[in-house]
């Protein structure tokens, strides 16, 4: 019988090997021609159109946009039930928020930077801890609407957002702050939505190039670094490269369709690699993951359609010598954790 002490201690620690490779280049014989007879064959450069990938801002505009972020870490046994330890406890832990606000320009300054008023709409919001429900908030329903959630439909703040989808600053954020004022649980989760960690998250386009390199045709890419914290099992840092698909025609006009998919990045590659070697649940576990990202924005309007980011990370430890016990399969540590970002023009 399997305690926990038994899954720390593991046998079989991966390591992961570089397949390093080596390409051989003939040394190329140039036959003797004559002057004359050589011909020069210039092909034709593909006739690519040049866009600009930029938010575009004009005063007094209004859309509104639905924001759906999510957060979740889940752990799992797998093998003989008679194996596993008594004191461990599975599940999944997370939360859920989805956000429907109107974005209306203010004023916009001669870089193209703009202040935006955002008035939140519409709110659901659900937390679990280990696969039981704490807060399941929807504010359409009429039954919630004694929740301080509640409280943020109507509330306003304002944030300077630039071309390149870089928010700057938020400002005047009190009032809202003071409609869910209080000591509960649920109030201070509420006051959280208007922290400007999370406002910054919510309206930041991380997919645009910066505005001197906005330029570009299809098939050109461009990245940017993200650093995740996954707790115990360490931090990751990824380079996430754009690359600009294609130009699609609509009744309204263009549509520019990006990809992004994320490779472990070396910027950081060092510091990380300390902080996860020095941990002894990161040296266990095997561990694979996927991010990737796709980016719509209308051309005409310099509007975001949508915009898509998720990483799905996963991690696995497996207790060889207890398969070996018999014909029981061994058994085996699911970690799982998952983090996306969506928003979409609703109007």
């Amino acid at each position: 019988m399997m305690t926990s002490n038994k899954i720390l201690g593991f046998a079989g620690v991966v390591i992961c090997a570089l397949l390093l490779t080596a390409g051989c280049v003939e040394k190329a014989v140039k036959p003797k021609v004559e002057p004359k007879e050589v011909e020069t064959i210039v092909e034709p450069k593909e006739d690519k159109p040049t866009v600009q990938l930029a938010l575009k801002f004009t005063a007094q505009d209004s859309t509104t946009y639905k924001v759906t972020t999510v957060g979740q870490k889940t752990v799992a046994w797998e093998g003989p039930t008679e194996s596993k330890p008594a004191a461990f406890k599975g599940g999944s832990t997370g939360n859920r928020i989805e956000m429907t606000f109107t974005q209306q320009i203010q004023s916009v300054d001669d870089k193209g930077n703009a202040l935006a008023r955002i008035t939140i709409k519409d709110l659901k919001y659900s937390a679990v801890v280990k696969d039981n429900a704490v807060t399941d908030f929807d504010s359409s329903r009429e039954k919630d609407r004694n929740s301080p959630f509640y409280k943020l439909i109507g509330q306003s703040y304002t944030i300077e957002i630039t071309p390149a989808g870089q928010v700057l600053k938020t400002i005047e954020i009190n009032q809202a702050l003071s409609a869910v004022k209080g000591t509960s649980t649920t109030h201070k989760t509420a006051a959280t939505l208007l922290s400007p960690n999370l406002i910054k998250e919510r309206h930041s386009i991380p997919a645009l190039p910066a505005a001197e390199k906005n330029k570009l045709q299809t098939e050109d890419n461009w990245s940017s670094t993200k650093t995740f914290d996954f707790g115990m099992l360490g931090s990751k840092s990824y380079e996430r490269i754009y690359t600009l698909k294609e130009i699609k025609s609509t009744d309204s006009g263009r549509v520019a369709v990006t990809s992004m998919k994320a490779i472990p990045s070396s910027e950081m590659a060092e510091q990380l690699h300390k902080e996860q070697t020095s941990g002894l649940l990161s040296r266990m576990f095997d561990n694979t993951d996927s991010y990737t990202g796709e980016l719509k924005l209308d051309l005409k309007t310099g509007k975001i359609e949508q915009y898509r980011e998720e990483i799905k990370s996963e991690w696995v430890a497996i207790d060889l010598a207890g398969g070996k016990q018999g014909d029981k399969a061994p058994a085996a540590l699911r970690m799982t954790a998952s983090r996306l970002y969506h928003i979409e023009k609703m109007d």
